[in-house]
């Protein structure tokens, strides 16, 4: 996984794979060149221990990696700002959904068909904080594996290009997960809470789950589309899902026909 010349963009999700393809990365090139940057998108939403992991391989991969966060800034222009970013850490990070906040406020919600949120928290907070630092083009590399092919699309940016490393050497989930066996620290999280908590990408057997476990972080889903008076899927509502959770016993989550299992909620390109 020899890095491409010239800048190179590594996007950090803060999950095991893109954390994996960071650690071949860095051992496959002794380290790290000046014109290469770690990046990872905070939305407000990740999971506690999501932050914990992307602090943990910087600790034990040895990397720089630099936070940031979507914010609003001040403009003579436009009264209500314009599109912005903040650099933040582990101890300042946002962790109540601050940064989504802000962005929906002046916003329509999300939708599986208009993914504006991973555009403007992820790709295009990214691509401010790279302009600003005077970057004109670049390599984006993603931590897309050899068996999620069909997920793996040229850029449609014209400031970069998209490298997949781990598609294009193999690497499958298998090979991923074996590493993190037998690594000394791991991604503590239960499975389908990784990402945006409730995001709406995901699949309905994992959103009810959530429900279930973390009935306080998805009311701050259900209370944005109340304020709305919209949702962010065309068929379900958070506040009718987390409805029919409290209504049921736990015998619709050991049958894996009743709940849709369809999506995996990634917040890629």
């Amino acid at each position: 996984m020899k890095l491409p010349e010239g800048n190179v963009l590594i996007s950090f999700s803060g999950g095991r794979t893109s954390a994996y393809m960071l650690h071949r990365i860095v051992e496959a090139n002794d380290g790290l060149r000046p014109d290469c940057k770690v990046l990872f998108a905070n939305t407000g939403r990740e999971m506690p221990r999501t932050l914990d992991f992307v602090r943990d391989v910087q600790k034990h991969i040895g990397v720089d990696v630099t936070w940031l966060e979507y914010d609003r800034a001040p403009s003579n222009r436009y009264a209500n700002g314009t599109a912005h970013f903040n650099i933040t850490n582990w101890d300042e990070a946002a962790r109540k959904g601050e940064p989504f906040d802000k962005y929906l406020s002046f916003n329509m919600l999300p939708n599986v068909f208009r993914r504006s949120c991973t555009q403007e928290l992820k790709v295009k907070t990214m691509r401010r904080y790279l302009l600003s630092i005077g970057w004109e083009h670049w390599t984006n590399t993603i931590g897309i594996r050899a068996d999620e092919a069909k997920r793996v699309k040229p850029s449609k940016d014209k400031r970069w290009t998209n490298w997949f490393p781990l598609a294009e050497t193999g690497v499958t989930k298998r090979d991923v997960m074996s590493f993190w066996s037998k690594a000394p620290f791991d991604l503590d999280i239960k499975p389908g809470s990784g990402n945006c908590d409730g995001c709406f990408l995901k699949s309905e057997a994992t959103l009810a789950a959530m429900w279930r476990e973390y009935p306080e972080r998805m009311d701050w889903w259900q209370s944005w589309e109340e304020k709305k008076q919209k949702s962010f899927h065309d068929v379900r509502t958070y506040k009718g899902l987390g409805e029919f959770v409290d209504r049921q016993a736990d015998w619709i989550f050991d049958n894996e026909a009743y709940l849709c299992q369809k999506d995996d909620g990634e917040c890629t390109e």
